[in-house]
């Protein structure tokens, strides 16, 4: 376990996470798009927000992999199973609190229950579970991020 490998992990565990998220997009699984919702927390140019948000999520990828990191070097064990396992926490946060509940209340362009008759376009509130995107998005996203886990847990242990 080496903070190189870690890295490694994080970019491909990021990249196909990415990757599975917009083929569910593709496949009409999902409306989902996180990029596009972390650029617009920054810009209101949406092609723009789309590149913005590329990098920020592959940054964000970076910084959650040695979250994962600094875990599996305090109980001292690392695996692909048990980066499983952190993905699903990972990924059940994400579904319920983080995108549902803590992004609306930061997101400046992002809609919530309270919104109304905005003066400015507004991103669709997730919902819960994040299912104003559509009802495969939770298994989706907590899918992706399974994997996300597994590549950094496998990685890791690679890398030791």
């Amino acid at each position: 376990m080496n903070p190189a490998g870690i890295a490694a992990g994080g970019f491909i565990g990021t990249l196909v996470l990415t990757t599975a998220l917009r083929a569910a997009s593709a496949l009409s699984l999902t409306r989902m798009d996180l990029p596009f919702l972390l650029g617009t927390a920054v810009t209101v140019d949406r092609t723009r927000a789309k590149a913005l948000g590329y990098l920020m999520h592959f940054a964000n990828g970076q910084i959650f992999a040695f979250v994962y990191y600094a875990v599996f070097l305090a109980i001292h064990h690392a695996g692909w199973w048990l980066g499983a396992l952190f993905g699903l926490v990972h990924g059940l946060f994400a579904v319920t609190a983080l995108v549902n509940t803590l992004l609306p209340l930061v997101h400046p362009r992002m809609g919530s229950p309270l919104t109304s008759a905005p003066d400015v376009a507004l991103l669709e509130p997730p919902g819960f579970l994040m299912l104003n995107y559509g009802p495969s998005t939770p298994i989706v996203s907590v899918s992706a991020h399974i994997a996300y886990g597994a590549l950094i847990g496998g990685f890791a242990s690679l890398a030791g």
